[in-house]
């Protein structure tokens, strides 16, 4: 008997083993079937999350990137750190994090050049409606009015009167074929039927350089980098192309008070994931980004930089691409600026 009952304890216990590995095994399927994401949404993040900035470093996209990137650190308990992926006005970035898994681990930080770029170039590596999920816009420096103060135009109404008075013989510099402010300075020029040259830079430094230099009379830039030639008097602020005046500089005025309606135009600093992350993902960076947006030393960072804080909803984010596309698409076709 006792044997028997031995036995019977061996069948029982292997019985049970056999049911604890066929639940096991169900578990194991379920997980599998689940999307990579779904897995980690509950205690992302769980590793180093990168951050793809589709630029060269030190530009104002690479700028806030880090300063958003450290904040996130500091919350959440994991890296996330930048990767620069330059090339292409930004197309090769883009297209690379287009590409990458959708499960966080990957995040875009973009400028304007988001919704430029699809009718600037002949063909990108992305589509911008399909093949990510907006975040949030951190912020947006508006674009500005700049000339030499050898222009002898103090107003917005008084270089224009001086442009049509001497047609083709002042030009205006940009950071770049393309960017938000050359298309800012062919709206100008079109509104107004303008005759005026444009003279693209690698960037705002250098055109704000050849405007201090006088090499070039007139420029429009992203507002950031020209504060402090503009603080200098090197160079003279006319108009800024926001909805309101900006509170680092605020005797300029904006387009609209200088009388140019429906001018407005900004470079902005933007959060998007690949399309397929998981909703919990994405409203967490936006929560925490929100949160940080209004952390009392990045607002100080920001507007240092000529930045207003945004941090608006992803849903608010996707309105705001779908209009600015065809936006600047009409600019563009106006201009008939084309890339290959």
């Amino acid at each position: 008997m006792k044997s028997v009952f031995a036995w019977r304890a061996v069948g029982m216990t292997a019985v049970r083993v056999f049911g604890l590995r066929v639940l096991a095994g169900l578990a194991a399927l379920v997980l599998v079937g689940l999307p990579c994401g779904a897995q980690t949404a509950g205690t992302y993040p769980d590793r180093p999350v990168r951050i793809v900035v589709p630029f060269a470093p030190a530009g104002p996209t690479d700028v806030v990137a880090r300063l958003i990137a450290a904040k996130l650190s500091e919350r959440l308990g994991k890296q996330f750190y930048v990767e620069n992926v330059a090339g292409a006005g930004g197309n090769m970035g883009m297209g690379q994090a287009a590409r990458a898994t959708p499960d966080g681990y990957t995040v875009l930080f973009v400028s304007s050049s988001y919704v430029v770029n699809p009718s600037l170039y002949a063909k990108i590596p992305y589509d911008p409606y399909k093949d990510f999920e907006p975040v949030t816009v951190a912020g947006d420096a508006p674009n500005i009015l700049l000339v030499h103060p050898s222009i002898p135009a103090k107003t917005v109404k008084e270089l224009v009167d001086l442009i049509k008075a001497n047609p083709g013989k002042y030009s205006f510099a940009s950071a770049g074929t393309g960017t938000t402010p050359h298309l800012s300075g062919e709206l100008f020029k079109l509104s107004l039927g303008l005759d005026l040259v444009h003279v693209p830079f690698g960037g705002a430094g250098p055109a704000i350089q050849s405007l201090a230099g006088g090499h070039t009379p007139i420029a429009f830039t992203s507002l950031p980098p020209a504060i402090p030639l503009i603080k200098d008097g090197k160079i003279r602020a006319l108009a800024v192309s926001a909805s309101k005046r900006v509170a680092v500089l605020p005797d300029v005025p904006t387009l609209t008070e200088a009388g140019l309606p429906d001018q407005e135009a900004d470079t902005l600093q933007a959060v998007l994931v690949p399309a397929g992350t998981p909703k919990a993902v994405i409203d967490l960076l936006y929560r925490e980004i929100k949160a940080i947006v209004a952390l009392p030393d990045i607002k100080e960072r920001f507007e240092g930089l000529g930045l207003d804080p945004i941090a608006n909803t992803p849903a608010e984010f996707a309105a705001q691409i779908r209009k600015e596309i065809p936006q600047w698409d009409k600019v563009i076709k106006g201009a008939n600026i084309r890339i290959d």
